[in-house]
């Protein structure tokens, strides 16, 4: 086999990256297919990295589908906050969190926090593995900013209308998607894992 497979199940549940990552794969002729549309649930995400929970939510989704399966775990590493929210990233104000939930969590653990100490980075790590775990890859990446003082923008989601891309100078929520997927920690991660994949198959 010398190309990609021509259809994939992507272990999420979440509409905004499953669009982010289908937009991804489209040019490498590659079909994105959630997991829910096999019914499958989501996997119980007891890693304590990115890249542990990343390749237990792909097997999960493989071994339930009998699909090649393609997982990201990302999140949030503050560094006036010694990293966190990190893997807790989606359920930082508790189970069950909304966007907003969560965003207001952060804003108010930084109030005190002056601008130059806001540094943050998202850190992604995307995996690839078949249903018979013959093949695994990973790959992870990180997108550096800085956490801002308010919400800017109404695109993206999670944290993204308080996260200063540094090099466009506004928030992650304010950029086209094609922007944001050049920039980002999930966009570099999955065209680093693309490449891995093409790669392996070639």
């Amino acid at each position: 086999m010398n190309r990609l497979p021509e259809r994939v199940v992507m272990a999420s549940g979440n509409p905004g990256k499953i669009r982010e990552i289908a937009r991804l794969l489209a040019d490498a002729g590659v079909e994105v297919v959630a997991q829910s549309e096999f019914g499958v649930q989501d996997a119980d995400e007891t890693g304590t990295s990115f890249a542990a929970n990343s390749l237990i939510k792909a097997r999960h989704a493989a071994l339930a589908t009998g699909l090649p399966a393609i997982a990201d775990d990302s999140g949030l590493a503050v560094d006036a906050l010694d990293g966190a929210p990190g893997v807790y990233s989606a359920r930082y104000a508790g189970a069950g969190a909304t966007d907003a939930m969560n965003v207001d969590k952060l804003l108010d653990a930084l109030r005190d926090v002056a601008v130059p100490d806001r540094g943050a980075a998202f850190h992604c790590a995307a995996s690839f593995v078949t249903p018979d775990n013959e093949t695994s890859l990973l790959f992870e990446s990180e997108w550096r900013g800085a956490i801002l003082l308010a919400r800017q923008g109404d695109g993206g989601f999670g944290y993204d209308p308080v996260f200063l891309d540094p090099e466009s100078g506004m928030s992650s929520a304010m950029l086209t998607p094609d922007q944001k997927n050049a920039r980002s920690h999930r966009g570099k991660a999955l065209r680093g894992l693309v490449a891995l994949i093409q790669n392996h198959y070639s």
